[in-house]
């Protein structure tokens, strides 16, 4: 059965038929925009939000998608969703679970988009059994370099290159997306660890099992607080719950780790757990002060309000106007094997000093049949189960460090270990350590056969270049 979404007053099957001749409009005037270009000149998003971290100069014009962010249709029936890229997970939450269901990886932060998630790298602590977000994408609408609109599926070399080329390789339009059966509410607990050897152990066993202490575990994601207090958070779905809490006001959902040893919450704030105090980055704009957050409006707590505050820092430079030292942003996720995350966690913490840091298990998805096909741009071992580090903060540097070199030694600590690096922030690799280390050769054959002009800038020159 098809059960469309955002209906106005007008019967199922017309309002689908809207939905389709609105997004095939829009098609049509992104096409124009794109041909109303100069030859030859760049062509780029114009976009009002982003949830990346590389900042660069403020840029007028670009084409204009602000129509392609709707959810178009959910099949509660084949738990399928037809969306379109600019959509954020938010609102395809909002539409996906009133039938029972969710995407099956859901970013932790609700305006990133589906287009964005697919085009760069998502995770969350589905991420164990379900992998990335692009894993479970049936079909893929892309408008390429070169102004083209095509669709793609799992056979198709664009559809296989796209995740990890960040717009380089063209933009997501449309998509198609299993989903996956919610229950009402989630039960976590919250498993203290001293050492992160045992940590990591414990990662890798309840992955494989899927359960821990003979209980079930549909969720594994993890809180560093120091070399000695870590936690594995392992949540399960539940038909009841005894309490519920609510972290979107007041309470702070990280400190809680540290605090519970079990806890409830709802499917939809367990998805957006993170999201209110942007993980725990919201400390650095003082919402986390008791007094300071009961002034605060609750629809001003949420990722999106600080990243924009970032971004105005950035431009301004008003916070480095009242540090003595020179602030690097160290601002990273990282894959690491689970066998050398306890090595990468002592360097860590003995070379960068940030803290807390976020892990999140992931392995490629298991298609059913056994089989974990890989993606070319973002070249991930089948066999290996990686866990996620994430840390989002600033270091000081020492009078004879230049900007860069902590996130340029944590690079080559990741190499070392046989990691993985996302592009979503800053990044210092050479030019030719970067194509080694994301399928050079690879990306150039895609990069020439669907935007053979470089309208789009080319993946090194974006990510590193910032261009």
């Amino acid at each position: 059965m098809l059960i469309n979404v955002r209906r106005p007053n007008v019967g199922p099957v017309t309002h689908r038929q809207w939905l389709e001749s609105e997004h095939e409009r829009a098609v049509a005037a992104l096409r124009g925009q794109y041909a109303a270009i100069p030859a030859g000149a760049p062509v780029r998003l114009a976009k009002s939000t982003s949830n990346l971290f590389r900042f660069r100069a403020d840029q007028t014009g670009g084409l204009d998608v602000a129509r392609f962010n709707r959810v178009l249709s959910v099949d509660a029936g084949a738990r399928t969703a037809q969306v379109q890229g600019m959509t954020t997970y938010e609102d395809l939450v909002d539409a996906t679970l009133p039938h029972g269901l969710m995407p099956l990886v859901v970013p932790q932060l609700k305006t990133i988009t589906l287009g964005g998630a697919v085009a760069g790298l998502g995770i969350e602590s589905s991420s164990f059994r379900n992998g990335l977000p692009h894993e479970s994408v049936r079909e893929l609408e892309v408008m390429t370099g070169d102004g083209e609109v095509v669709v793609v599926g799992p056979e198709d070399d664009l559809f296989r290159g796209f995740p990890n080329s960040y717009g380089t390789l063209g933009y997501a339009l449309r998509l198609e997306i299993e989903l996956e059966p919610v229950r009402p509410f989630v039960r976590l607990r919250h498993v203290p660890f001293a050492d992160a050897a045992e940590c990591a152990e414990v990662i890798a066993e309840v992955c494989a099992e899927g359960s821990y202490r003979g209980e079930p575990v549909d969720f594994v994601d993890g809180t560093v607080f120091t070399g000695r207090e870590q936690y594995l958070t392992l949540a399960d779905w539940a038909d009841s719950a005894p309490f519920t809490s609510d972290y979107t006001g007041n309470d702070i959902y990280y400190r809680s780790i540290q605090r519970r040893s079990v806890d409830y919450l709802t499917a939809r704030d367990y998805l957006w757990r993170w999201d209110t105090d942007w993980f725990w980055c919201s400390r650095a704009f003082g919402v986390q002060h008791p007094v300071v957050r009961r002034l605060v409006p609750k629809r001003y707590l949420r990722s999106d309000v600080y990243r924009k505050v970032v971004a105005w820092d950035r431009r301004h430079g008003f916070s480095d106007r009242l540090s003595r030292a020179v602030q690097e942003p160290v601002i990273q996720d990282v894959e690491i094997p689970v066998d050398r995350l306890a090595e990468f966690l002592d360097f860590f913490h003995r070379e960068i000093g940030i803290s807390p840091v976020w892990l999140c298990p992931v392995r490629l998805r298991d298609r059913g049949d056994g089989r974990r096909p890989g993606w070319p741009l973002y070249p991930m071992d089948p066999d290996v189960l990686y866990v996620n580090v994430g840390f989002w903060s600033t270091v000081s540097l020492r009078p004879d460090e230049e900007l860069g070199s902590r996130n340029r030694l944590i690079e080559d600590k990741v190499t070392e270990l046989g990691g993985h690096k996302s592009l979503y922030s800053d990044s210092y690799y050479g030019e030719e350590e970067f194509w080694e280390n994301y399928n050079g050769p690879i990306y150039q054959d895609l990069k020439k056969r669907y935007d053979p002009a470089g309208r789009l800038p080319d993946l090194y020159a974006k990510c590193v270049l910032r261009r």
